[in-house]
């Protein structure tokens, strides 16, 4: 039941406020250079200021070719219905906008087979009518876009300089980890030195008065130990009767 309800929550918000599920609306420059012989998208967005308001739209696409002066439509794209009002893009012109709504935000369109008599400026207009509870306002946007076509694309100095700096990022980090792995490695070793070296330096002699003493009572400054496993543990030989304390390092040997 948890699990249903974390499920259906975001459903539910939705239903009830339609402003929280609509997508964000960001207004993006088109693209300026298209290849003889592809496709081009020609971007043209126009947000709504509130998105909850009600509202619908038109949008008509003019084009002023190369050494002309004025401009002439050639789309238009009103209640879903598209129409090429030009006999040189009859069809190579799609709608490539906002789909299945006369809420129109994104109004670009796609040029099939582009030529290099498409070369020229287009110019995008927005006719918006936002519904109120008690009235409609008008609102209008234009947009324009100088499109240049080449024989072959060429890359902008941003995408080349992208592509520097993702190769730089990419060896420096290679160096960095080879750095840090040498670092720790040497590290590790330094350590298992050290700890080579204080395992095999010699313990210091036993003083004359540590003896180990097996049978009580012990004489002064002598240890006593309670059983034969403790005098194994220091290196004490002996049995009950004649206890001694060897040194095994040293060599040296102390008996009671």
């Amino acid at each position: 039941m948890p699990a249903l309800r974390l499920l259906l929550g975001p459903a539910l918000l939705c239903l009830l406020y339609d402003s929280l599920c609509r997508a964000a609306c960001v207004e993006v420059d088109s693209d300026t250079e298209a290849v003889a012989g592809h496709g081009f998208k020609l971007g043209c967005i126009s947000c709504k200021m509130r998105g909850e308001v009600s509202a619908s739209a038109t949008v008509d696409w003019f084009f002023k070719a190369k050494g002309e002066s004025d401009f002439v439509q050639i789309y238009s794209y009103e209640d879903e219905t598209a129409t090429i009002m030009d006999e040189r893009f009859d069809d190579r012109l799609y709608w490539n906008g906002s789909k299945k709504t006369t809420d129109l935000q994104d109004g670009s369109i796609f040029i099939l087979n582009v030529t290099f008599n498409d070369t020229g400026v287009y110019r995008c207009f927005f006719e918006r009518i936002l519904t109120y509870n008690d009235y409609e306002f008008h609102t209008n946007a234009t947009k324009f876009i100088h499109i240049n076509v080449v024989a072959k694309a060429t890359r902008g100095m941003a995408s080349i300089l992208s592509e520097v700096m993702m190769y730089v990022s990419i060896i420096g980090l290679q160096l960095w980890l080879v750095v840090e792995m040498v670092y720790c490695y040497r590290k590790i070793a330094a350590a298992g030195e050290e700890a080579l070296r204080e395992s095999a330096a010699p313990l210091p002699p036993l003083p004359k008065t540590a003896v180990c003493c097996f049978s009580l009572p012990c004489p002064p400054g002598a240890v006593a130990l309670a059983s034969t496993q403790a005098l194994g543990a220091l290196g004490c030989l002996g049995d009950t009767g004649l206890p001694r304390c060897y040194h095994r390092h040293f060599g040296l040997e102390q008996r009671l």
